[in-house]
């Protein structure tokens, strides 16, 4: 292996090592999380906890190997399998983001959009007003507040997501022996399987995942030396993302919300709330969902545009610049995800578009975990940062999720398309 041309950054340890991770967890905690936990909840219980304890660690795993390869290497993992694997890796990539950031895009300014509706319900904006608004800012602060601003904002959402839903978890005042047992002694209830794998999938983003490495760069952490760090610092951000998932749970078992789907059943939620815990309750989990939603929105829209303008510098086999930010690869497609998709907020999206990006989608995962398992197994790659086999036996596992995942959702998705 050549030798790495990036400086050792210097290994820094307790809570002044703590950075970027917290970004890529805030990043992945959006509405699908908060969905996906509160449907579990509500159907089955507090048995079921264990499943998002687990989905977290599968993500902290996954986005450690992000982590692996580039300080080993010092190339991001897309330079990485585009330099080494063959070509028609990158080329799905690259369709595959081109689809993922308009739909996903779309989701979270109508997220935005509800939530902003309903902590000022007696504004004049519409939802969808709200939705364009929420673009338009984060559009604004990614383009010209630059990193270190989009950094100290992140911190102060995510202080004010965590500590209200957690919060609101504690007011519960839920059996601790039951959530002992949900925890370590793992339930599925019948007919629970399809809905515990989207929820165990669903914690800590997919595509984001990817973002770290560019964040790493951001926070001048190369070298060999830094695993150590990248490992407390994933550690501490994924266990806070666990808890966060629980909370919502837990709450969701604890209120019982009405029937509903999407952002309905988190509104739903919201409800009951004020409901057991007063106005205050209502509000504090609503703040904390919307802080949710945005950070989500903010890291998407900043870190998304490092994996399409690396794909394109890659591909076309040109030097990466120093500051991808400042490529016009890297702000077209972030005028791009900031403001066509709204049009899907008015427009009923075609059902063969929806299929095929459920359908990528759920093959993201089990795509990434294979690419780990390959590539950092490789010791003339990788050096003395190959895989170990605790970290292999955790990548196997969730590939083996992924990939049912994948199944279920191709199953469900041509189903449909065939009954309509």
């Amino acid at each position: 292996m050549p030798p790495n041309p990036n400086p050792a950054t210097p290994a820094v340890s307790g809570w002044k090592s703590l950075g970027p991770g917290f970004l890529v967890a805030a990043t992945g905690v959006g509405a699908g999380d908060l969905i996906a936990a509160a449907v579990v909840g509500q159907r089955f219980g507090l048995a079921v906890l264990w499943v998002v304890a687990l989905g977290a660690l599968f993500k902290a795993v996954l986005n450690e190997g992000v982590s692996r390869w580039q300080l080993a290497t010092g190339t991001t993992l897309i330079e990485g399998w585009t330099q080494r694997l063959p070509k028609w890796v990158g080329y799905y990539f690259t369709g595959y983001l081109a689809l993922w950031a308009v739909l996903v895009a779309a989701a979270l300014a109508s997220a935005c959009g509800v939530a902003a509706k309903a902590l000022w319900p007696g504004s004049a904006l519409s939802t969808v007003g709200w939705s364009v608004v929420h673009a338009a800012v984060g559009y604004a602060l990614v383009r010209w507040w630059g990193y270190r601003g989009f950094e100290r904002l992140m911190h102060g959402l995510m202080a004010v997501m965590f500590v209200t839903v957690l919060l609101c978890a504690v007011l519960m005042r839920s059996d601790l022996l039951a959530v002992a047992r949900g925890l370590f002694w793992p339930g599925v209830p019948a007919g629970s399987v399809p809905l515990l794998l989207g929820a165990m999938g669903g914690v800590g983003g997919s595509v984001t995942l990817l973002c770290y490495g560019y964040w790493l760069r951001e926070k001048q952490w190369r070298g060999a030396s830094a695993h150590r760090r990248t490992m407390w610092d994933l550690g501490c951000a994924y266990t806070l993302t666990g808890f966060f998932g629980l909370a919502v749970v837990i709450i969701a078992a604890t209120v019982k919300p009405a029937d509903a789907s999407g952002n309905a059943l988190v509104l739903a939620l919201a409800g009951q709330l004020g409901a057991v815990l007063g106005p205050v309750g209502k509000w504090c989990f609503m703040a904390g969902f919307w802080c949710a939603v945005f950070t989500s929105l903010l890291g998407v829209w900043q870190g998304v545009p490092y994996l399409w303008a690396d794909s394109m510098h890659a591909l076309r086999r040109k030097a990466v610049p120093a500051n991808l930010t400042t490529s016009r690869a890297y702000r077209w497609f972030l005028l791009y995800m900031a403001f066509p998709p709204l049009l899907l907020l008015t427009w009923q999206k075609p059902l063969a578009i929806v299929v095929l990006y459920a359908i990528a989608g759920a093959f993201f995962m089990p795509f990434l975990g294979a690419v780990l398992l390959w590539m950092n197994n490789r010791r003339d790659w990788v050096g003395e940062l190959r895989n170990r086999w605790r970290t292999n036996l955790v990548l196997v596992l969730s590939l083996v999720l992924f990939a049912s995942l994948f199944g279920l959702e191709v199953w469900q998705r041509i189903g449909a398309a065939l009954r309509s």
